[in-house]
This record gives C-alpha cells, sequence and structure tokens, in this order.
C-alpha cells in the first residue's frame, strides 16, 4: 500500500514536470513591474512613463523658478539613421541605470550614456527600404524594456526583442506580412512577461488587431481582432453577409495602458476602411475610431466606447490612453482619456467605459448614400481646436463636424488630420490638467469609391488642404474634471501630429515645436518660461530623469514628416549644469497649403520622391508652354501619384518606383496637383 502510494505522488510529480517543461516559458520582471505600477522617478522605463501612460515625472530639482538656466548638457548624432524626408523621429527615450535606449524612424536602436551622450552600442535593422504599404511616414515610436530586453515593432510588421546590453538580437516574430498592408509603428507596451503591441494598415484594407506576446520567448499568446468576425461582439455593427469587416481597418496607432489592480490591458483603435467611402459599410462598424478594454492575460473583451460612429472623416483615434485618478463630485474615480482628432478628449469611467464627464448622443446631419449614423457622441465641455470650416474661393461647400460629403468637394474641420493625431497627451495630478497638441486644418474631402486589392491603398476618397489655406496649431491644458480649457496657446505650426509633451512636479510642461524649438511652459498657468533652439524639428515627445543626482530632459530631434518639419538624428539632453547653447533654427515648416520652392520653366520631367525627400515633386512649381509634354517618373520608394485638385481632370494614376506617366498640358492655365496616397504633397504646373 506504501509502496503504491509512493508510485502515484512520484508519478504525479514527474507528469507535473512534463506538464511544466512543456508550458510556456513566461518569466516576468519584478523590478520593471514595480517601476511600471510606480509613479516615474529616475528612470523612464516605457513610452508613457508607466503603465498609466500619464508622463508625470515626480522629479522636480528642475522648477519654474529655475528652469531659465537650463543648457545643453549632451547632444549626440545618430550616425545618419533615419535622416530624410521620407523619415520621422518620434521617439521617447527610454532610460534605466544610466544608459539611455532611442529607436530612429529606420528602426535602428542606440544605446548611450544618459549622463554623457556616448554611444555604448548600435543595432542597425537593415529593415528594406523597398517597403510601400507605409502609410504617413517612416517612423518607429519607441521601445519597451524586461527581461533583459529591448523589445521595438518593425516596418515589416515584425516584433523585435534585443539584449539590453549587447543589442544583440534574442528573437524576433513576424506578426504579420508588410505586403498585405500590415507593419508597426507603435511602442509596445511590456508587463507582468508579456508584450502588447498593436499594427498599422488602415489605409490599406487590413484586420487591425492587439496582439500579446511571451516577452521572454515571442511566442504569440493572443490576438483580439478590433474587427469582429461573423457572430462575434460588434459583428451586428457591419453589414450581414459580407466581408466589409475582414479589411475594415481599424489599426491600433500608439502604446496600450493597463491597470493591474483591475487586470484590463486599454487601447484606442484607428478608423475604418475604406477611409472615405461608408456607402458599402453601413453599421457603427465596431471597433474603429473606439477605446477598447480587454483582460490583459486572456484579452477576453471587457468594454468599448465608441468616440465615432461609422467614421467617414478619418477621424481614428491615434493619441495614447491615459488613466488617471480623480474626484468627481466628491467622489474619488478611475478615469482613461483619450483625445481625438475631433478636438475633444474623450474622458471616461476605466472600470466600465461609461463617460465620467458627460458625452451625449446628439442628431448630426445626414447623407444615405454615405450610410451616416444618425447620432455622434459629443463631449460636454471644450474642443481644443476649431470644428467649423470657413468658405474659400473655389469650394461650393463648407461644413462643420461630422458634416457628409459625396463626390463634391466639401470643406470640414477638423480635417482627417486635425486635432491631436499620434501626439501623447500628459496628465498632471497637481494640477488636474491634460497637456492637448492641435492641429488647425481645413480639408476638402470628397468620396470616389476603390476596389480592394490585398496590399494596395484602399482610402475611398481622399482629403487634401485647399490651395493657399492656413494651417495652425493649438497647445491646450484641459480641466480633467470638466473637459473645459483651463488656458490655450495659439501656435503659428500644426502641433497634433507632433508637439507631445511631458509634464513634472516641479510645475513644468515641456514641449517641441516643428521650428526646432523647445519649450519649458508654467503647468498651472501656461506662461513660458524657457525656450532653446535645437537646430531640428522638435517634434518627438520628451522625458524626464536622473543619473548621479542630476535631473535630466531629453529630446529626440530629427523631424516629422506629417508636421514637414526639418529632418536629422539629433537626440539632445538638457540640465541646469549644461553648458552647450541654441543652434541655428532649421528651416521652419509650412503654414500655408500648396506647393512651395521656385517656379522652374521649361520642365519636362517632374521627379515623385526626389532629393531624398519622399512625399514631394521636383520641381514642385514648373512652367511649360501650351502642348507641352510632362513626364512624371517616382523616384521615390513608396507608391506615389500626380491627381489634378480638380478630381477628373487629369491623372497620372499610382505610380510604383521607377513608374513614369506622361500628362500632355494642351489649354494655358494654373494646374495644382496633389499626390492621392499622400495628400499633403502639392505640386503645380502654369501652362502659357
Amino acid at each position: 500500500m506504501l509502496r503504491q502510494a509512493w508510485w502515484t505522488v512520484s508519478t504525479l510529480i514527474v507528469f507535473g514536470l512534463l506538464i511544466i517543461a512543456h508550458a510556456p516559458a513566461r518569466a516576468t520582471d519584478a523590478e520593471i513591474d514595480r517601476l511600471l505600477r510606480s509613479p516615474v522617478g529616475k528612470d523612464w522605463v516605457t513610452n508613457g512613463g508607466n503603465l498609466t501612460n500619464n508622463r508625470y515625472s515626480t522629479l522636480k530639482q528642475i522648477d519654474t523658478a529655475n528652469v531659465g538656466k537650463l543648457k545643453g548638457a549632451w547632444m549626440t548624432r545618430l550616425k545618419g539613421s533615419g535622416v530624410g524626408g521620407k523619415y520621422s523621429f518620434e521617439a521617447s527615450p527610454l532610460v534605466k541605470d544610466g544608459i539611455m535606449y532611442v529607436v530612429t524612424g529606420n528602426d535602428d536602436v542606440f544605446a548611450l550614456n544618459a549622463k554623457t551622450g556616448e554611444i555604448i552600442w548600435e543595432y542597425w535593422s537593415g529593415i528594406d527600404q523597398k517597403i510601400s504599404t507605409v502609410c504617413c511616414g517612416w517612423v518607429n515610436r519607441g521601445l519597451a524594456m524586461g527581461e533583459g530586453l529591448l523589445y521595438f515593432g518593425q516596418l515589416d510588421a515584425a516584433m523585435v526583442a534585443l539584449d539590453m546590453k549587447t543589442g544583440k538580437v534574442a528573437w524576433k516574430t513576424p506578426i504579420e506580412k508588410w505586403q498585405n498592408g500590415y507593419g508597426i509603428t507603435s511602442a509596445p507596451l511590456y508587463y507582468d512577461g508579456m508584450i502588447y503591441s498593436g499594427i498599422t494598415g488602415g489605409e490599406f484594407g487590413v484586420r487591425g488587431r492587439l496582439t500579446a506576446l511571451n516577452a521572454k520567448t515571442g511566442e504569440i499568446m493572443w490576438r483580439w481582432f478590433t474587427l469582429p468576425g461573423p457572430g462575434e461582439k460588434g459583428s451586428e455593427t457591419w453589414p450581414p453577409g459580407t466581408d466589409h469587416a475582414m479589411r475594415g481597418g481599424a489599426a491600433i496607432w500608439n502604446t496600450p495602458a493597463l491597470d493591474p489592480e483591475l487586470g484590463l490591458v486599454y487601447f484606442a483603435v484607428g478608423n475604418c476602411g475604406p477611409d472615405y467611402d461608408g456607402s458599402m459599410r453601413e453599421g457603427d462598424n465596431l471597433f474603429c475610431t473606439s477605446i477598447v478594454a480587454l483582460k490583459a492575460k486572456t484579452g477576453e473583451y471587457a468594454w468599448h466606447f465608441q468616440q465615432v460612429h461609422h467614421d467617414i472623416w478619418d477621424y481614428d483615434a491615434a493619441s495614447p490612453v491615459v488613466l488617471f485618478d480623480t474626484v468627481i463630485n466628491g467622489e474619488p474615480r478611475k478615469g482613461i482619456a483619450e483625445a481625438g482628432r475631433t478636438g475633444w478628449v474623450y474622458i471616461l469611467d476605466r472600470i466600465n467605459g461609461k463617460p465620467l464627464v458627460g458625452i451625449e448622443e446628439k442628431p448630426v446631419r445626414q447623407d444615405p448614400r454615405q450610410k451616416t449614423a444618425a447620432t455622434q457622441p459629443i463631449p460636454v465641455g471644450d474642443a481644443t481646436v476649431p470644428q467649423c470650416a470657413e468658405k474659400i474661393p473655389g469650394y461650393d461647400q463648407a461644413g462643420c463636424i461630422y458634416t457628409p460629403f459625396w463626390e463634391s468637394p466639401v470643406l470640414i474641420q477638423p480635417s482627417g488630420v486635425g486635432g491631436t493625431n499620434w501626439s501623447p497627451m500628459p496628465y498632471s495630478p497637481d494640477t488636474g490638467y491634460f497637456y492637448v497638441p492641435g492641429t488647425v486644418r481645413t480639408s476638402a474631402f470628397t468620396r470616389f469609391g476603390d476596389k480592394y486589392v490585398l496590399g494596395l491603398r484602399y482610402t475611398g476618397g481622399s482629403q487634401a488642404a485647399p490651395i493657399g489655406s492656413p494651417m495652425s496649431g493649438t497647445f491646450t491644458a484641459i480641466d480633467g474634471t470638466t473637459n473645459k480649457i483651463a488656458w490655450q496657446h495659439k501656435t503659428p505650426y500644426r502641433i497634433g501630429g507632433g508637439g507631445g509633451s511631458t509634464v513634472t512636479a516641479g510645475g513644468l510642461v515641456f514641449r517641441g515645436e516643428p521650428d526646432g524649438n523647445f519649450l519649458a511652459i508654467d503647468a498651472k498657468t501656461g506662461k513660458e518660461l524657457w525656450r532653446f533652439q535645437t537646430g531640428f524639428g522638435a517634434d518627438a515627445p520628451p522625458v524626464i530623469y536622473e543619473v548621479d543626482g542630476e535631473q535630466f530632459v531629453a529630446i529626440a530631434t530629427g523631424g516629422n514628416q506629417l508636421q514637414g518639419s526639418a529632418y536629422g538624428d539629433a537626440v539632445w539632453a538638457f540640465s541646469l549644469k549644461g553648458l552647450l547653447s541654441p543652434l541655428w533654427p532649421p528651416p521652419p515648416p509650412q503654414t500655408v497649403a500648396g506647393p512651395t520652392g521656385p517656379i522652374i520653366a521649361n520642365v519636362d520631367t517632374v521627379r515623385m520622391g526626389a532629393g531624398n525627400t519622399e512625399y514631394s515633386f521636383g520641381p514642385g512649381r514648373i512652367r511649360v508652354k501650351a502642348g507641352s509634354t510632362v513626364t512624371f517618373t517616382n523616384v521615390g520608394d513608396l507608391p506615389h501619384s500626380a491627381t489634378s485638385m480638380e478630381r477628373g481632370k487629369w491623372d497620372t494614376g499610382i505610380l510604383v518606383k521607377g513608374a513614369s506617366k506622361a500628362i500632355t498640358f494642351n489649354q494655358p492655365g494654373n494646374y495644382f496637383y496633389i499626390c492621392l496616397p499622400h495628400p499633403w504633397q502639392y505640386g503645380q504646373v502654369i501652362v502659357e
């Protein structure tokens, strides 16, 4: 009897060991988990500072009284990585134990001495330069760390882990194929042995998803699709009997947040596909343009809130969600907020997704051809940007937010690149304010329909800022208990696609501008206290850290394709002991829409993507005689077109790298055109 019992116990032990041996190894990093759950101190170990994404640092050596003494402690150039017009430098560096880690728009990673800027090691991605499914510039928004590894997504839709000490590849997991329209630009989130990452491709007819991976091995643990399959929750919001949801976009552009106490992971979801054509996708189209909460360990659905029903305006939720604790009507509440392209901040209870500050469903204008939603959720409080377009000569129709459109251009504000784009929105528990960057820009929206082809753009229409229309920005402090403006700056440049900021216990907000200036602002009053010219477009969100008792503020400065700011490859760090002076200012970005540069006479060839400036025509403005033939040749890496601003007049069609199309201009006139896939890319042909 005893022998049998011993055999049974032994068998169970062996069987248990076999189970453990075959179970997925998911180690956890206790120190990083602790830092992620804690207020941000001397280290900055994840994109948003900690699990909340609130970008609030408790360091206060630098404060409102002494910030005027800040100077450059060091400036390091990253050996030309990601330098050029097709790249953006948008990453927040990470800092741990005196070492800084930063990734560039070419998916190259550098480890630096955080006190001196000296390069310790470098990883060169060797990413395929022929990737053609990039929406809006080559960019990587940052890293995650844990298990002694650095994690980041690549434009080829692979997740990569590097050894933090050496920069050597530990594992690489393909999430999807870039040839099918997918990529990764967001910084992932590490917590409790898992990596969470979204995916891009909203303009290519993809099926969006959040992917959770084993941080140690790269094994995919679970996926949650942002577009429901037949019979799944949300499928009733898509036309029955169709597969439109399977190519409906709904990408995840930015880093999730996570609440360990509730066991929930949160993220914002992008626009539907095709972007501007709702005619075939009747219904609210979940989970496009939504905030979603899932159970962090399993990916099981918890709740959602849709910001825009049946989105046809490209109003995707691209800015990271922010978790915060507050008191409303005397009651402690757990909040979550996200800054939308609509110009509103959406403030919810993160337990259940219900509005924390009022949001009301209100009727909006309709167009049955677009299958528009009858109502839209309108937050109580203030918008951070104007929400009505002014009439412009040459355009018959102008409207406000949620104005529908069809095949004739309609001017609408905010545009699909208005309000807050990818830029993060910090929250200060000291002031109770959110700090919201915004873009003020009118677009002419048109729908023309698209046929879905795997791996090609699938937008169903376009939006372009009218020639000569102004483009500017706002930077706004929004009260988290009322959703009303506490203070606001009007900026000469667009900053909703850059201008991300960080707030400190020293009472300061730090933010960059596309003209190269780096600013410190009084977080309570909005008063500017310090300004420093970095010499490059300063569009990335800054970080705060401490080494050997000295507080630093660091920012990656290398330009931003959406902002049109000056490109480069520099990382700046500032401190009260710094000695470096400002640089000369770079060329400022455009403040008026349209082609720029001199008018070149008697030109018969226009190159797309010329001169290491992917999103440009070279020359951008030409003068020819009536009857001349102009050949448009794509020398860039991405597909481009030359499409008349007067839709249907003339068009090269989409040209891949190396392709050409000749257009003959017989009639005198002034011919403005755009690149249809990249409608901020302008050209002009003057025919005499």
